[in-house]
């Protein structure tokens, strides 16, 4: 037995157990409901962009609630087709849909890019929501008092509206949606993957929001907030973890039937490896994981971009026949 394999073999065996409640069905189906029920209200404005390869068009379109949630298009111009698979981009914590040039390399691929904002963090969407108790340190203690006000609701709509805004424009072939991001936006696609039937893949690395009990027992990351917010409101102990179980991708994992590409890294103190495991090994779709021994929240990094490049063109080279 090799390094890696020593060094994870009690991984792929960890299985805490879920903390998902009776009505965790009925509460994502209703949330699901009343997202669908605000207006999309797509916008597009097409930039002058530098380069003449690419159509670059800032949009807006409205999330969970009536919130404008901003981001890019791209378009690959340069292969002149009349339709594109399209990948949907979900930033880490506190960042934003970025600028266009950090996602060429999935244009070059041949697909359409669609990148998007989470609201009241790093980009240009704020938030219309509002909130009955107030929080601490960052938006992951944002509402975790109440669960329909629980920050990570809205933001995993937010991300599932973005499958709606792609499917709907005429460049894109909805049958050919794939989901990407790390860290909290891999927390996005684990999440999405779940809820929507219509990704035909997710690839998500080092991976938030999974068995959240620990992630706040060890103020692991952005839900050390919540350890900070619990020292205030000891007596909302019991409701917030239960608030949190909603949100949860290791309760979520076995509703996943989209093929699954993972990545995680061993001296990743702030989404630990393990937690993921809580959710991967849950997957009973298709799945695969990457692990990288030595490297913290950083991941693969590069590296770990030419791994789904090499991936896509294994099996999904036909998407991107010219």
């Amino acid at each position: 037995m090799g390094y890696i394999e020593e060094a994870t073999k009690d991984l792929y065996n960890y299985l805490p157990p879920l903390t998902r409640k009776d009505d965790f069905d009925a509460f994502w189906t209703m949330t699901i409901e009343e997202a669908k029920a605000v207006p999309l209200q797509p916008e597009r404005t097409k930039l002058d962009y530098p380069s003449r390869h690419v159509h670059v068009y800032d949009i807006a379109y409205n999330g969970m609630d009536e919130t404008r949630i901003r981001g890019w298009l791209l378009i690959p111009a340069f292969l002149e087709k009349t339709s594109y698979p399209c990948l949907i981009h979900y930033h880490g914590f506190t960042g934003s849909r970025g600028e266009p040039s950090e996602l060429m390399h999935w244009v070059m691929m041949g697909m359409a890019v669609l990148a998007v904002d989470c609201r009241d963090q790093g980009g240009a969407t704020g938030n219309g929501a509002s909130y009955t108790h107030g929080f601490l340190g960052n938006v992951a203690s944002k509402g975790v008092h109440n669960k329909q006000e629980y920050y990570y609701r809205y933001a995993y709509m937010d991300a599932l509206k973005a499958i709606d805004f792609a499917a709907g424009q005429a460049e894109i072939d909805a049958d050919k949606i794939i989901i990407e991001g790390g860290s909290q936006g891999g927390a996005l696609g684990m999440a999405v993957a779940a809820l929507d039937d219509r990704p035909r893949l997710a690839m998500v690395d080092v991976p938030s929001n999974s068995n959240l009990v620990c992630r706040i027992e060890g103020n692991h990351g952005a839900f050390g907030a919540v350890a900070e917010y619990l020292k205030r409101h000891p007596e909302q102990t019991d409701l917030v973890m239960d608030n949190l179980s909603y949100v949860d991708t290791m309760n979520m994992a076995d509703r996943i039937t989209c093929p699954v590409l993972a990545s995680v890294a061993l001296k990743d103190e702030t989404c630990p490896a393990q937690m993921y495991f809580a959710t991967y090994n849950r997957i009973t779709s298709e799945k695969e994981i990457v692990i990288y021994p030595f490297n913290g929240h950083e991941g693969g990094g590069a590296r770990q971009t030419e791994v789904k490049l090499a991936y896509l063109h294994k099996h999904y080279s036909a998407w991107f026949e010219e």
